[in-house]
């Protein structure tokens, strides 16, 4: 796949990793020479420009708008090119763009005027008949069909107590040839294998992989296989929260740490790759998890000038370079890069894809369990136009998540370029009520997934009842179902992926 730049710099990309930036000679105050964009209904671009000393960063509010960044001049100014889809949708569509410099933020208002309806098709899913896309076969489709709804063997290969990553750690039985026939029964199509891999690492420089660690994780991979599943395998909690030896924190400012860690990178994808060098296309590699500094996309990454962000894509051009060298299958191989934090907002802004020797085999990792609140900590318990407006989030559930997929859809499978996301969830509930609300979140999900032609893995943590992190469906010793519940929730989400059904059928047929 030819090499992808989103809205980053050349200057961002001519700096190395870890190296200070050049003394300021003088500091600017963000501002911006218009605050308010008004479009016609045909769409089309305007610009507005940036005043700002810090690093830029700009974040389009919603899919039908997107921005570009020009090239700073000496004086700061930074012109910023406002693309806007036309509006099919008898309706006028507001979004916001936030502007980010440093510790500041400032807001430009984008309105659209209403359009005429019979200019276009679809439903959205959300009664505002925006049209939905269309399955045009490009590339990124065609990665989507094959991948489709997927599980994750969550908190098992990733459990890890004391700097030592272990199977059964944290409460989950070892996996069977049971266990992923009944995944594939389930209608999974994909399954991925997280993998924590330290206390099991020798020391530099070979980094030499512990034999018996691999070969277990090799055994499990044989059982997606044996089963006809698709299986991602990655490189897990070796990058929590900057703690471990993924430091992108340390990294970032330590041009050492940095090489260290594309050493170990190196090192220890070369080892992954070889031992699977001979296994088919069913399996795919995902270099990292969720990279961050541990303030899950709002540490220092918003202010450090890009350095984190630099690090992380050499870090995933390392990984595609290590399991290219050790060719066999790997030769061309599918590969996962995440972006940071695998988030979507900051991909938009930081996100490179690495150059390839492959042609065509590279996607982009991202996570959403949006809202947090209703799908991991469960402090609220309905979701979507027919909750009870005092136990749901405030506002259009419904089109906040499905902006999340439409920024996806513009900005790269719209453009060929796969995205998958590497995990989603919601919680298990205790009431038949709260049970409605979750099955029907996942119903909606499964149902943007398969229209915006991003094929989605569901968090599966093995951690049962009702509540806060309880992830459990299918038992990772059996494969069956953790709980009538349980069996519910999937069968929900699976028949959603690969029903019929349009996403306006799905949010006309919400809890009542």
């Amino acid at each position: 796949m030819k090499r992808i730049l989103y809205i980053l710099s050349a200057i961002l990309m001519a700096m190395s990793c870890g190296q200070e930036e050049p003394q300021k000679t003088d500091s600017v105050k963000l501002s911006v020479d218009k605050t308010t964009l008004e479009f016609a209904a045909e769409g089309g671009e305007q610009t507005f420009t940036v005043t700002a000393s810090e690093q830029l960063y700009l974040v389009p509010g919603d899919g039908w708008v997107s921005v570009k960044k020009g090239t700073k001049s000496a004086d700061h100014k930074t012109v910023v090119t406002v693309t806007v889809q036309k509006n099919t949708v008898a309706a006028v569509r507001e979004t916001r763009i936030s502007v980010v410099a440093g510790e500041e933020k400032m807001y430009v208002e984008v309105s659209q005027e209403a359009g005429d309806p019979s200019t276009g098709g679809g439903d959205s899913g959300n009664g505002d008949g925006s049209v939905v896309p269309e399955n045009n076969g490009n590339l990124a489709w065609q990665f989507a069909e094959r991948l489709g709804i997927g599980w994750n063997l969550g908190n098992h290969f990733d459990a890890h107590n004391n700097g030592v990553s272990g199977e059964t750690l944290w409460g989950n039985p070892k996996a069977t040839q049971a266990t992923f026939n009944k995944v594939k029964a389930a209608g999974f199509t994909t399954v991925r294998i997280p993998v924590t891999w330290m206390g099991h690492i020798g020391p530099a420089p070979e980094y030499k992989i512990e034999e018996a660690w691999l070969d277990r994780v090799a055994e499990v991979v044989g059982y997606a296989e044996n089963a006809g599943l698709i299986a991602i395998v990655n490189m897990h909690h070796d990058g929590g929260d900057s703690k471990y030896w993924l430091n992108i924190k340390g990294a970032a400012v330590n041009p050492e740490v940095h090489q260290q860690v594309l050493d170990q990178v190196t090192a220890m994808w070369g080892q992954i790759a070889d031992k699977f060098k001979d296994k088919g296309e069913f399996l795919i590699f995902e270099a990292f998890n969720e990279i961050h500094d541990g303030g899950w996309g709002w540490g220092t990454n918003r202010n450090d000038g890009g350095k984190q962000y630099r690090c992380l894509n050499e870090w995933n051009q390392a990984f595609v370079n290590a399991v290219r060298a050790s060719g066999g299958e790997n030769a061309d191989r599918i590969l996962g890069i995440p972006a940071y934090c695998t988030n979507v907002d900051i991909s938009l802004e930081s996100f490179v894809m690495p150059e390839d020797s492959a042609d065509d085999r590279l996607m982009m990792s991202v996570h959403c369990y949006d809202p947090y609140d209703f799908t991991l900590a469960a402090k609220i318990n309905e979701w979507g136009h027919t909750a009870d407006p005092s136990r749901k989030v405030a506002g259009d559930n419904e089109a906040d998540l499905k902006k999340v997929f439409e920024k996806i859809y513009v900005n790269y499978i719209s453009k060929g370029i796969p995205v998958y996301m590497g995990e989603f969830g919601c919680v298990n509930r205790a009431t038949a009520r709260e049970q409605a609300f979750q099955q029907y979140y996942l119903k909606y999900y499964a149902k943007l997934a398969k229209t915006y032609g991003v094929p989605a893995m569901i968090w599966d943590n093995g951690a049962k009842g009702a509540g806060e992190e309880r992830h459990a469906f299918i038992d990772h010793g059996t494969g069956e179902y953790c709980s009538t519940e349980a069996k519910a929730a999937i069968q929900a989400l699976v028949s959603s992926y690969t029903n019929s059904l349009t996403l306006d059928d799905v949010y006309r047929n919400a809890p009542k």
